[in-house]
């Protein structure tokens, strides 16, 4: 059992709250080896399948830890986790231009991967529970919104600058960097406001919390619904983020190029996290209005096969982006007054869906760009997103008539 926290008046402590996120998302993204660690795997003499596995074994470590993370913030501190967090990844980073070996980078995305899933509902439920004790719950769609912006604005700023630092000091300078940023990340996490209630029961392990939490979901449909929605949002879009290089190369363009596309294409991204405060009251019907058109551009943008139209791509990711931080809201709703004492932990069970979800998007693109281009990939890839919007506007009628007296 638990005690309700107490309420502060509005405003209080708001801007520390957000200043300290947006710090956090930006230097958790500000890792310069993102651009070149698959070219550091490939000169250490690894081939395809070994790199294929590695990825396999970074999805696999966060299906396996999702969960019981989740149950593990709710059971202790979420920003205990967040801190933690970093200096696991810092840690892999650091053995992976120390020591390149297959199992040193196995070992590394393992760390990566465990630290994923300490963040995955931590960050969610401390950021949700402080605004709400501050009356402020309204404002978290546009701050989560703010906060995924900046970690898009981190990542073009790590692939601006992993060229020059690459061309001075090669793998290990770019290496040291993200190190450092991983170190700069846990820092700023301890800065994160956290006024939870400690539970009165010793008994309140992370076991009983788990138990609870996945007790709350089969009781409550509504909850059902917001975790797969999830899923059904995000999961496809941030698997197929991994293929944009290959895609954008196949337009025609230079090597040299492909960077300032994908920069278009974060562009897209970014904006679309901005736009979640704004966009926050759309309803069932308005979430497959902004699901369906991204889904068309994205298939248009592929199709094309064209430099130019990678614009359409880049509009594509910024609905996907918004429509991923408008799901979040919901669930994050959904939860208040049904499992708030479990919300790391069920948002955590979303994270998984999405985890399973990813490592299903990277097995059937796999299967699909054997016998195909990487463009109908994409154009393929943009049908579970249509199907998501039918479904929605097909509920959308149904929930209408319930709510009716």
């Amino acid at each position: 059992m638990t005690l309700s926290p107490a309420r502060v008046p509005a405003g209080t402590g708001v801007r520390r709250l957000t200043a300290t996120l947006y710090g956090y998302a930006f230097l958790d993204d500000f890792v310069l080896l993102y651009p070149v660690y698959a070219l550091l795997f490939s000169d250490t003499g690894l081939s395809v399948w070994q790199i294929s596995s590695l990825f396999a074994l970074w999805s696999l470590t966060g299906v396996v830890l999702e969960v019981p993370s989740g149950a593990w913030a709710d059971a202790v501190s979420r920003r205990l986790l967040l801190v933690l967090g970093p200096l696991l990844t810092a840690a892999g980073f650091a053995l992976w231009v120390l020591a390149p070996s297959y199992w040193a980078f196995a070992l590394g995305f393992v760390l990566w991967g465990a630290r994923g899933a300490l963040a995955s509902g931590a960050l969610e439920a401390l950021v949700y529970e402080e605004l709400e004790r501050r009356g402020e719950a309204e404002r978290y769609a546009r701050i989560m919104g703010r906060a995924r912006a900046a970690g898009h604005v981190a990542v073009m700023a790590a692939m601006a600058l992993a060229g020059p630092v690459f061309a001075w000091g090669g793998y290990l300078a770019v290496g040291a960097a993200s190190v450092l940023a991983c170190l700069a990340s846990a820092g700023v996490a301890t800065r994160f406001p956290e006024d939870r209630a400690v539970p009165k029961d010793s008994g309140d392990d992370w076991a009983t919390v788990l138990r609870d939490g996945l007790a709350e979901v089969r009781r409550h449909r509504s909850l059902r619904g917001g975790l797969l929605l999830v899923p059904a949002v995000g999961a496809v879009w941030e698997a197929l983020d991994e293929y944009t290089p290959l895609l954008v190369r196949d337009t025609g363009v230079a090597e040299t190029t492909v960077p300032y596309l994908l920069l278009l294409i974060w562009a897209g991204a970014t904006a679309g996290g901005l736009l979640a405060g704004p966009c926050e009251r759309l309803g069932t019907a308005g979430l497959a209005a902004v699901l369906a058109p991204a889904a068309l551009a994205m298939a248009l943008g592929a199709a094309a096969g064209t430099p130019v139209a990678l614009g359409l791509l880049a509009v594509a990711f910024g609905g996907f982006q918004l429509a991923t931080v408008l799901a979040d809201v919901r669930l994050q709703h959904r939860i208040d007054g049904i499992g708030d004492a479990h919300r790391a932990t069920l948002t955590s069970v979303a994270g998984l869906g999405s985890d399973l979800a990813t490592v299903a998007a990277y097995g059937g693109y796999a299967a699909i760009e054997t016998r195909a281009a990487h463009s109908t990939a994409f154009v393929l890839f943009a049908v579970p997103y249509l199907v998501t919007a039918m479904l929605l506007v097909l509920r959308w009628p149904l929930r209408s008539r319930r709510s009716i007296p």
